[in-house]
């Protein structure tokens, strides 16, 4: 009995570091951006904004996506859409809690996670239109430079990402061969305009990273990724770089794809572990039930 608790204990123990782990991965920092013009502490805006960060932290509790305004400030957030309800309340409060010490008193600012973004701001930003792009980053490229047959996949699925279609804030995913691309607007623009924007990031990225294995953009009101597998890479490790828009200072970028990438290794690892171990489990007790009907 002894040996199952303690089995039983390391289960438990091993899950809770998984779960940890996998929250961690979706509050991932990826980018920021501050405007120059700065709030007074105290004063009635910085009231505003406080509330509207509080209000949005609250609203993800329900929703992937909201828009709020106060009397001065208007502000919203959004998570990825294949991001489960728990994960996206969690980005969106990691999100609220990051934004103001990167950006303090800022007057405007916006800040992407992995899993979310959120943006506020005393200008009139919500519905409008902005392909600027705000932060870029390319993976390695393979070994043999040019590769006609991962071009040509990826063209194909980020394709796809054009032609799907879609509301606003729709989630698009497509894939060729054994390439993934996703790419997603901010809810508060028309169809119309999120099928512009995602055309702009996709024609972006294939222009920036050219003929990197992956590559991800982020514009202002969208952005848009891939990845490839099966293609030996060179050493040489992902670049990424920023540019400004025009409400925002370049934004602040941290290294952190490697992290998330070990993050996930690491959580991986963990689930085996734990799967094992409830294999011990079930052998243990199958055991002691085949020795308890032997004695009987």
């Amino acid at each position: 009995m002894a040996e199952l608790l303690l089995l039983l204990l390391l289960l438990l123990l091993l899950l809770s570091i998984s779960i940890r782990y996998s929250a961690a991965n979706t509050d991932t920092f990826i980018f920021a951006g501050c405007s120059p013009s700065k709030y007074d502490a105290g004063s009635a805006y910085a009231q505003n904004v406080n509330s509207l960060l509080s209000s949005l932290a609250d609203a993800a509790s329900s929703s992937a996506y909201a828009k709020l305004t106060s009397s001065s400030a208007n502000g919203l957030f959004q998570c990825r859409g294949d991001v489960s309800a728990p994960d996206c309340a969690s980005c969106v409060r990691s999100a609220v809690s990051q934004l103001p010490p990167i950006c303090p008193s800022a007057a405007a600012a916006t800040i992407q996670l992995d899993a979310c973004m959120m943006r506020y701001g005393n200008d009139s930003f919500l519905g409008k239109q902005d392909t600027n792009l705000l932060y870029k980053k390319c993976g390695p490229i393979p070994n043999n430079g040019y590769n006609a047959d991962l071009i040509g996949m990826r063209d194909d699925a980020l394709g796809s990402l054009v032609a799907s279609g879609g509301t606003g804030g729709t989630y698009r995913n497509g894939a060729a061969g054994s390439v993934q691309a996703a790419a997603q607007c901010a809810g508060d623009i028309s169809a119309r305009d999120c099928s512009d924007c995602v055309s702009s990031a996709v024609g972006q990225v294939k222009a920036v990273c050219g003929f990197a294995a992956s590559g991800e953009v982020y514009l202002g009101k969208c952005f848009a990724k891939y990845y490839s597998s099966g293609f030996s890479s060179s050493p040489s490790t992902p670049s990424s770089s920023s540019s400004s828009s025009s409400t925002y200072n370049p934004p602040s970028s941290r290294p952190n794809n490697s992290g998330d990438e070990s993050g996930k290794t690491v959580a991986i690892i963990i689930g085996l572990m734990a799967g094992i171990a409830l294999l011990i489990i079930f052998l243990s007790f199958v055991r002691r039930n085949g020795n308890n009907e032997g004695k009987s």
